[in-house]
C-alpha cells in the first residue's frame, strides 16, 4: 500500500513525458491522449490519498495538462516544440533546450534584486557572515587562499528578512539571483524531482563557470523538501540525496566558482545532520532589536499622516516580540483604519471635478494600541526558545 503513491505519480510522469514527446513532434491526438492519461492518473491519486501534503502539486499539474488540451483541441495551427522535419538528433537536443529554459530560465532574475542591505534593518550579525563569506570573496578572491564558505543555511522565525538578507547579498554582487522554493523542485515535472534539483545545479553551475559571474541559488523552506520524516513518498528520499551530492559537488569544485547555496528555513530542527554539516555557515535571523523595531516604525510610517506625538521608540517598545514583517502589517493595518473611516463616514461621497479629496486623520499611538490588543506576535515564546536551544548547539557563523 505505501508504494500505490509513487506507482501512481510514476504512472502520471510516464504519460506526461510521452505527451510532451509527441506534442513536440507535432503528434497532437498522441499528444491528447497521454495528456489525459497523465490527468486521470493523477485524479485517482487525488481520490485515493486526499490529505496528501503534495496534492496542490497534483492539481496545479492537471490543471496545466488540461490548459495544453484546449490549446491543441481549440487551435490547428499550434506550433510543434520543435520541426516534425528535423533529425533526431535535433530533435532531443531541442526539446531539451526547451525544457531547461521553460523549467528554469524564469526562476532567473537577471536584474540584481532592488532590495539594498540599508534596507534590511538589524540583522548586523547575518549581514557580517554573509558578506564575508560571499561579497567580500567576489570582490577580492586573491585574499582567500583556504577557498570560502559555499553553502549557508539562514534559520529563524518567519518573517524576519531571511529572503531581503539573500536578495541584499545579491545586490552587492554583478552576478544572479536564483530563486526557488522547494515545492517547485518538486513540481517541474512528476516524478523527476531529483532530475530538476540536478538540472537546477547544473545551469547554476553553467552561469558561474561560462559566464565567470557570482550565482547564488536561494532555496526557500528547505525543510520542506529534506527536512526529517518518519515515511517518505513520492521520491523525496531520492531528491534529498541528489540534493546532498549537489552541494557535494558545490563545496568540493574548484576554490575560485563563484556559487552559492543560500537556504531558509523556520524549522531547522527539522533538518538532517547530512544536510546541515553541507552549510559550513548557520546564520540565526532573529527578531528584531529594540533599536530595530525603532528603525522599522520609523521607516513604515515615514509617508503615513500622523500625529506629532507618535514616537518610534514608545512604538518599538510597545511592540516587543514582533516581528519586521508583523510591524509592516501593523502600520498597514493603521492606514486602512484610517482610510475604512472615510468610506464609512455618513456624508463620504466619491470626489468631483474640483473638489479636494478627503485625506486620512492623523493617526495617534491608540490607534497602534488598539492595532496591538487585536494583533498578536507571529512568533511564540515557546518558538523562540526552540531557536535558542537549537542555535546553542547548531549555530555556526
Amino acid at each position: 500500500m505505501s508504494m500505490a503513491p509513487q506507482e501512481l505519480e510514476n504512472t502520471a510522469s510516464k504519460y506526461a513525458s510521452e505527451a510532451i514527446k509527441f506534442d513536440s513532434q507535432g503528434a497532437r491526438g498522441m499528444a491528447i491522449t497521454h495528456y489525459q492519461q497523465a490527468i486521470d492518473a493523477l485524479v485517482k491519486l487525488l481520490q485515493l490519498y486526499p490529505n496528501s501534503k503534495l496534492n496542490p502539486i497534483y492539481k496545479d499539474r492537471c490543471n496545466s495538462y488540461h490548459n495544453r488540451i484546449n490549446a491543441l483541441q481549440q487551435a490547428h495551427g499550434v506550433e510543434p516544440a520543435v520541426d516534425p522535419k528535423a533529425s533526431d538528433e535535433e530533435q532531443k537536443k531541442s526539446v531539451q533546450r526547451q525544457e531547461n529554459e521553460n523549467d528554469f530560465e524564469e526562476l532567473i532574475m537577471k536584474e540584481k534584486p532592488d532590495v539594498t542591505w540599508d534596507q534590511v534593518i538589524g540583522l548586523d550579525d547575518a549581514k557580517s557572515a554573509l558578506r564575508e563569506s560571499i561579497v567580500y570573496p567576489t570582490k577580492r578572491p586573491d585574499l582567500f587562499p583556504l577557498g570560502w564558505p559555499k553553502g549557508m543555511l539562514l534559520y529563524g522565525p518567519p518573517g524576519t528578512g531571511k529572503t531581503m538578507l539573500a536578495a541584499a547579498t545579491a545586490n552587492e554582487m554583478d552576478g544572479y539571483f536564483i530563486n526557488v522554493d522547494a515545492s517547485s523542485m518538486m513540481s517541474k515535472w512528476l516524478g523527476e524531482a531529483e532530475k530538476n534539483v540536478s538540472k537546477l545545479f547544473s545551469m547554476a553551475r553553467q552561469y558561474a563557470e561560462k559566464e565567470g559571474k557570482p550565482v547564488i541559488l536561494f532555496v526557500d523552506e528547505v525543510d520542506s523538501l529534506l527536512g526529517s520524516r518518519n515515511s517518505e513518498v513520492g521520491g523525496e528520499v531520492r531528491t534529498k540525496n541528489q540534493f546532498l551530492t549537489e552541494m557535494d559537488g558545490v563545496n568540493g569544485k574548484g576554490k575560485d566558482l563563484m556559487m552559492y547555496v543560500i537556504g531558509a528555513t523556520n524549522k531547522p530542527w527539522s533538518l538532517d545532520w547530512p544536510f546541515l554539516r553541507r552549510f559550513q555557515k548557520r546564520i540565526y535571523v532573529s527578531l528584531p532589536t529594540l533599536a530595530a523595531r525603532e528603525n522599522l516604525f520609523e521607516q513604515y510610517t515615514a509617508k503615513l499622516n500622523k500625529d506629532y506625538k507618535v514616537n518610534p521608540t514608545e512604538l518599538a517598545k510597545l511592540f516587543d516580540g514582533y516581528s519586521a514583517s508583523d510591524i509592516k502589517d501593523i502600520c498597514q493595518a493603521a492606514q486602512i483604519k484610517t482610510v475604512h473611516e472615510i468610506f464609512n463616514a455618513p456624508d463620504y461621497h466619491e470626489p468631483v471635478e474640483g473638489e479636494e479629496p478627503v485625506q486620512p486623520r492623523e493617526l495617534t499611538t491608540a490607534d497602534f494600541k488598539d492595532i496591538m490588543a487585536r494583533r498578536k506576535p507571529s512568533v511564540s515564546t515557546e518558538m523562540i526558545r526552540a531557536y535558542h536551544k537549537w542555535s546553542e548547539e547548531f549555530q555556526a557563523l
